[in-house]
């Protein structure tokens, strides 16, 4: 390899690595102070860059939290389809999807908590955040189609609202981005594990159903 090539390839690393930097900057921000009031100098002060030097790598907000979501959101169902394609039982299936919903919290606690405050917002805009409705389309009907399945393998009592056993878990579990920290006395498996515990006691067929 040439060392014009060597240069050329380290200094598009190293552009890729501080883009990264910026784009887990500019998360926290939006996570923080809400995507409407935060501005490009705030997520420059915060980067400890002036405001220009940000249009180098990114040419408006718009763009950075777009890259930010659509990076979540691209991960979040890459996983979630391996899951779905394992062929397992809907308890399994359910308690797979809640471990690797935790596991991208942990991974992207500030695009979780950016998708759950400013998700509607943000698909109001235009056709450039549509995936953000079909995403929770999309997670709507894997829940009530996994509810729906578990109440026929057996498996999930029969007599509660799959509607609102949706809500109820989707909340429960989304809403810990809003407090979990990386590196706590918990992972986010062994935190999946409890809530899957306090959860499934509730909501699974037991003898004296």
């Amino acid at each position: 390899m040439s060392p014009r090539r060597r240069d050329t390839e380290g200094t598009a690393a190293a552009r890729a690595e501080r883009r990264a930097e910026l784009l887990a900057t500019a998360a926290e921000v939006f996570a923080s102070q809400g995507y409407a009031a935060t501005t490009i100098r705030k997520v420059a002060d915060a980067a400890g860059i002036l405001g220009g030097s940000l249009y180098y790598h990114f040419d408006s907000k718009e763009s950075m939290v777009d890259e930010i979501l659509s990076t979540f959101l691209d991960e979040m169902w890459a996983a979630y389809d391996r899951v779905l394609a394992a062929g397992l039982g809907a308890r399994e299936t359910m308690e797979a999807i809640v471990t690797e919903s935790f596991r991208c919290i942990d991974r992207h606690r500030p695009a979780v908590v950016i998708y759950q405050n400013e998700s509607r917002y943000l698909a109001a805009t235009g056709e450039r955040f549509a995936y953000l409705d079909e995403s929770h389309r999309r997670f709507e009907a894997m829940w009530t189609d996994l509810l729906e399945r578990g109440v026929e393998e057996g498996v999930f009592r029969a007599d509660l609202d799959r509607g609102l056993i949706y809500r109820f878990v989707r909340d429960t579990v989304w809403v810990a981005a809003n407090w979990y920290r990386p590196g706590g006395p918990l992972s986010a498996d062994d935190i999946a594990k409890q809530y899957l515990a306090m959860v499934l006691e509730g909501i699974q067929v037991t003898e004296a159903t």
